[in-house]
This record gives structure tokens, sequence and C-alpha cells, in this order.
């Protein structure tokens, strides 16, 4: 009997992942995902759409968020987007070009009062418009352990009409200071007489923020920039 037991673990666990992934953020009607991470001075917890508190106003299409509690009270991030859109304040745009946005609100749970809020676009774009979030790279640490959180995000932008590189840019809030990371994405756009990939774009710089901070914000920025540089 215990040798049969044995045997279920490998099934029990392929099971709880299949039903894990069900319950990914791109789908905001499903349950709250419940990936809870915790530590000696953060708990965090990836919540969907369904889990925003009706008191919590944000703009666009839900993409993903998070809630968590450190030393100084408890917090909710969302990001969200517009897509490509026609602005009626521009009547042009019904026949050459359109807009497109990101948010990133944060909120505090115990007064839902506003901490800050990340927004971006691309307005009157006539050719190809990009204005999304990288998907996955919305997470919450505390890399320098002093019991407040850092909130990371990604996203890119751009508006062109060929291959080239998108704008990019990582944004980290701790409390509520801003960091920020911005360069381009990266895109192979030919091969070399060695048969070696040729590519343009890939550069970043750090703001004055994370110029000064801790070490360990701009490994995790760096790590997190090389991961998704051709996204």
């Amino acid at each position: 009997m215990k040798k049969a037991f044995l045997y279920c673990i490998p099934f029990i666990f392929l099971l709880s992942c299949k039903m894990e992934k069900k319950d990914s953020p791109e789908q905001n009607n499903s349950p709250e995902i419940t990936q809870t991470e915790k530590t000696d001075s953060l708990i965090t917890t990836r919540i969907d759409s369904a889990k925003i508190p009706a008191t919590i106003q944000y703009k666009g299409n839900f993409r993903d968020g998070f809630r968590w509690k450190d030393k100084t009270g408890e917090y909710i991030v969302i990001t969200s987007e517009t897509g490509i859109y026609r602005n009626e304040n521009l009547p042009h745009e019904f026949d050459d070009s359109g807009d497109a946005e990101v948010f990133a609100h944060c909120y505090s749970l115990q007064n839902n009062q506003q901490i800050w809020k990340v927004y971006d676009y691309i307005k009157d774009c006539p050719v190809d418009i990009v204005a999304e979030f990288v998907k996955n790279t919305l997470s919450v640490t505390d890399l320098d352990h002093n019991g407040i959180a850092e909130v990371w995000m990604m996203y890119k932008t751009v508006c062109h009409g060929d291959v080239s590189p998108s704008d990019m840019k990582i944004i980290m809030y701790e409390g509520n200071k801003k960091f920020a990371m911005r360069g381009e994405s990266r895109i192979q756009y030919g091969i070399n007489d060695n048969n070696e990939p040729m590519f343009e774009g890939g550069n970043y710089t750090f703001d004055k923020a994370f110029k000064e901070g801790p070490k360990a914000f701009r490994e995790y920025a760096e790590k997190l920039w090389n991961k998704h540089i051709q996204n």
C-alpha cells in the first residue's frame, strides 16, 4: 500500500500544475490565483480581476495584479492596457491613426488611497502601434530586506512602420520612490559574413535612483531586462 501511494505522487503533482495553469492572470474571469509567497517581512498574492475590491478604480483592460502586506501596510497593484483605439478627440484618427495606453495603479487597502500611478502611451500613430506590458514581469519583492516591498513592471511602446526596436522600460517602486531603467528591445536584422547574427538595440540606462540604490536592485533589473530583451 505504501508503495502504491508513492506512485501516485507524480500524478498528483502533474494534476496540481494543470490546475494552476488554468488560473493564469490572462484569464480574467477565473477564480483568484492562489500564488502566495511569504518571507519574514512580506506576504504577496497574485490576483485576477475578480478579486479587485469594488472601491478600487483603474483604467483600461486588466492585465495583472498583486496584493501584498509589508511592515508599512497592505496594498494592491493593478496593471492594465487600452489596446489600440481611435481617439474621439482626434477625428482624423478614424482614417489614419490610433492610440494605445498602459497604466499601473497602486492603492493602499487600508484607506483606498492611491499611492502611485504609472502611465505611458502612444498617440496619433498612423502605422504599427505597441503599448503593452511584458508578460509575467509584474512582481513584488523585498530584495534589500528592509520590510518595504519593491513593485516591478516592464513594458514596451513603439510607433513604427518597419522592423525596428521598441522603447522598453522597467519601472520599480519601493514605497512611493520611483526607479526607472530605460532603453530598447533588441532585434536581429541579418547575418554577417561569418554566418553570425547581427542585432540592433538592446541598450539601456539606469536613472539616478537605480544608480544610487542597492546593488541588488540593479542586478534584478538587469536579469529581467536580459530575459525579455527580444520579446
